[in-house]
């Protein structure tokens, strides 16, 4: 019985993959990792496959398509292993239609990940409070309808192009072989390893899930003639291959119809697809010099990967990038910090801040707020978006009429960055409530799954398409695709200008709003701001200033030439919340190269900004205003428990380096900020206070009292999850993040911000 079990073919197949195909085994089990939530989880990656969103939708449609694109990678891995092991087994050339007998015999593996992968997304799908028990059934059936109708067009192809050995003796195979060398080498070649095989199978599972035994007679047929059988089969597998990809490579030139914009879970599915199909055409055609050939072509590629054809900027819409490029040097850099220049810059700075003052009765001083937000993707976005609305409700309006500016990064300002925009549309009465829930709902909406399509079709190959903007030509990225979703989410609301910005700015009808991306070059930021703002990048006088090296740019003066004001305002957000591998960095058109990326690297928060315009601008601040309120909003937890250290293993020694830089990123910039700010209010010569909002799902456990006795999380607790690091929230996710402000620490400052005296009258 043992013996039968043991060299049953699925269970030969499965000990010849663990042998010979670790390559492909380990593409699933990264998937199997993903799908139990144990890869990725941090940035979200999971949630994309058990929660697939479809043109801003989770409904069947997106699991259906999750179906049809688990299906084509199943059977890539089918193809794949048919084209390097197929042969091995010389039975399958006798029995009928013997690429749908592997495929049946060759499903253990997909098998097992299809279970897990149903178990797990129906899981998630009933913690995520559906509305309805048919609501979660009405998505397994759209994933199982994508499976079934991928697998039966597939098949049906198959069943009538196979044949087996009786069918394929039309014409002489000797003499095709004489014709080509190559070919016959290889035919040789493959030969002697099918006479080497050691596979031995004793049953069969047949298509109709029978038990068959071996027992065909293969003497009667030479070793070439049942090797032809295989080679027939391999050119219908090449020919899939081929349609699958050149119609993953067609969607690209239609990457701009929503419909096509396939949930990123798919696209990434699809990927594997395809490198599942490479490997195995590698490996079958180069057969012992596959490893060699590939390192040889991987130095070559390098080598020449630095050529301009594949290193064409990701470029700022808006700019020119035909114009001679802005030199990049230090001798630049000082001129534009001439005292004159940084003067004239705080004079403009100062003519805001009058007409800011000149909002308010003469006898009274009124408050000035300035607003801080942390970065951290979508989830910053929306959890600033929401404070924002609370604290203007909390405050009747009064918190954005003194706010005077906002500083941050990264997702933090592209949710304010949205919110100023309502504000001022309001106040022109295009739009009835600044407050309206529905902002909540576009600042969250999908922007994940264009990109990730667009990095699929697109940005893996050589980019050719363009888009215009203003009359100019933009080669088209996942960057670009980023733009178009985000503004599409937004209904246009940003879709401006730069210099679109610089009257309200002037006027005060809006605090300014610098966004300051990593200068990766130098590690200086780069201000951008419709109004230039030198006296940012230097001390408050030079004159003692010895060897002070300037810490930014200001980026209107810099790329003057570049048709700075043109900036597209969506583009300038992206510059600050590049995420590493998702959104590319910028590459603007400085000579050498000037390269942007998150401003989250140098302040993630936006306090030391914040700072420096205060201590610029201190004798003012003490003339003409109560004082300051910084509102700081943090997307992380200011005091978190010290967690117990383990001793790690060997694989955990290897990436414990690289992982404590990451987690202690946050950590280290907040005592900085917290030194810097403490230092600030001892030496201002005007009172500063400061209110903090911060979302954290584990205070919000802990003041909402969901500890047990031993201090663990009880079954309630573990249901309020953080949200991912991602530009794609789940419906779970964003509940999560809007309840956040009713945690008893976000609730006191809420009162903090309704108990600001907005107006003090001169005594």
């Amino acid at each position: 019985m043992l013996e039968k079990i043991q060299y049953s073919f699925p269970i030969q197949l499965l000990l010849l993959h663990l042998k010979k195909n670790l390559a492909l085994l380990f593409l699933w089990v990264i998937l199997i990792l993903i799908i139990t939530q144990n890869f990725g989880t941090v940035l979200g990656i999971p949630y994309l496959f058990l929660d697939p969103e479809y043109l801003n939708v989770v409904d069947w449609k997106g699991f259906f398509l999750m179906g049809i694109s688990l299906a084509v990678f199943t059977m890539s891995f089918h193809m794949t292993t048919y084209i390097l092991d197929g042969a091995k087994f010389k039975f399958l050339a006798v029995v009928s239609r013997p690429f749908i007998q592997f495929c049946v015999n060759n499903a253990l593996i997909p098998l097992v990940f299809y279970l897990i992968y149903v178990y797990s997304f129906m899981s998630f799908q009933f913690d995520n409070d559906p509305e309805n028990l048919w609501s979660v059934f009405k998505l397994l059936i759209g994933f199982l309808a994508g499976t079934f109708l991928s697998y039966m067009l597939i098949f049906i192809y198959f069943g009538f192009t196979n044949k087996d050995a009786f069918l394929l003796f039309a014409d002489s195979v000797e003499k095709r072989l004489k014709k080509n060398p190559i070919t016959r080498a290889n035919m040789l070649k493959r030969i002697k390893e099918s006479k080497e095989s050691k596979y031995k199978v004793l049953d069969y599972l047949d298509f109709r899930m029978r038990v068959r035994f071996v027992n065909s007679d293969l003497s009667k047929f030479k070793q070439y003639q049942l090797l032809r059988v295989f080679d027939q089969n391999h050119l219908n597998l090449f020919i899939i291959q081929t349609i699958l990809i050149s119609l993953i490579l067609l969607l690209g030139f239609f990457q701009e119809y929503p419909v096509l914009q396939i949930p990123a879970a798919t696209s990434a599915t699809l990927l594997f697809s395809i490198i599942t199909m490479l490997v195995g055409a590698l490996a079958f055609w180069l057969r012992d010099y596959s490893t060699p050939v590939l390192i040889g072509v991987l130095i070559l590629f390098n080598g020449f990967s630095n050529i301009s054809l594949f290193n064409r900027p990701h470029t700022a819409v808006g700019l020119d990038y035909e114009v001679s490029p802005a030199r990049y040097n230090l001798d630049r850099l000082e001129a534009n910090l001439h005292p004159d220049t940084i003067a004239k810059d705080k004079a403009g700075t100062l003519e805001i801040l009058n007409n800011w003052k000149g909002k308010f009765p003469n006898d009274a001083k009124p408050r000035m707020i300035l607003i801080t937000t942390s970065g951290g993707g979508q989830r910053a976005a929306l959890w600033t978006m929401n404070v924002l609305q609370q604290i203007q409700a909390h405050s009747d309006g009064q918190v954005f009429k003194h706010t005077q500016l906002i500083t941050g990064a990264s997702g933090g300002l592209v949710g304010a960055a949205f919110f100023r925009e309502i504000y001022l549309r309001h106040q022109k009465e295009e739009i009835p409530n600044p407050l309206d829930k529905i902002y909540l709902d576009q600042i969250s909406a999908d922007n994940l799954n264009p990109i990730i399509f667009t990095l699929m079709v697109n940005d893996l190959f050589i980019r050719s398409q363009y888009h215009e903007y203003k009359g100019r030509r933009y080669l088209k990225d996942r960057g670009f695709s980023f733009e178009r979703q985000f503004n599409s989410n937004t209904k246009g609301f940003l879709d401006k200008s730069l210099k679109d910005y610089a009257e309200p700015e002037l006027k005060s009808q809006i605090p300014m709003l610098p966004v300051t991306p990593l200068i990766i070059n130098d590690g200086r930021k780069l201000f951008i701001s419709p109004h230039s703002m030198s006296y940012m990048g230097v001390s408050v006088s030079r004159v003692d200033a010895v060897n002070e090296k300037s810490q930014s740019i200001d980026f209107r003066r810099f790329f003057a030439e570049q048709e700075a004001d043109n900036l597209h305002f969506i583009s300038a957000l992206r510059m600050g919340a590049t995420f590493p591998f998702i959104t590319p960095n910028i590459q603007l058109p400085s000579d050498p190269q000037m390269d942007v990326m998150d401003s989250g690297l140098s302040d993630n928060f936006g306090m030391q900004d914040a700072l420096r315009f205060l201590h610029v601008f201190q004798d003012w601040i003490k003339e003409n205003t109560s004082g300051v309120t910084l509102i700081t909003i943090r997307d992380s937890e200011k005091f978190s428990e010290i967690e117990p250290k383990l001793q790690p293993r060997i694989f955990e020694k290897l990436i414990t380096p690289l992982k404590n830089i990451y987690i202690n990123w946050d950590n280290v910039q907040t005592l900085d900020n917290e030194v810097l700010y403490y230092k600030h209010k001892e030496w201002l010569p005007f009172e500063l206070d400061r209110i903090e909002f911060e979302y954290s799902t584990s205070q919000f456990v802990r003041d909402r009292g969901l500890l047990n006795q031993d201090g663990d999380a009880a079954q309630q607790a573990h249901e309020i999850q953080r949200a991912s690091l991602n530009w794609r929230l789940t419906s779970r996710e964003k509940k999560s993040i809007l309840e956040a402000i009713d945690s008893p620490l976000n609730r006191g400052a809420l009162q903090k911000v309704a108990r600001i005296r907005f107006l003090a009258t001169d005594e």
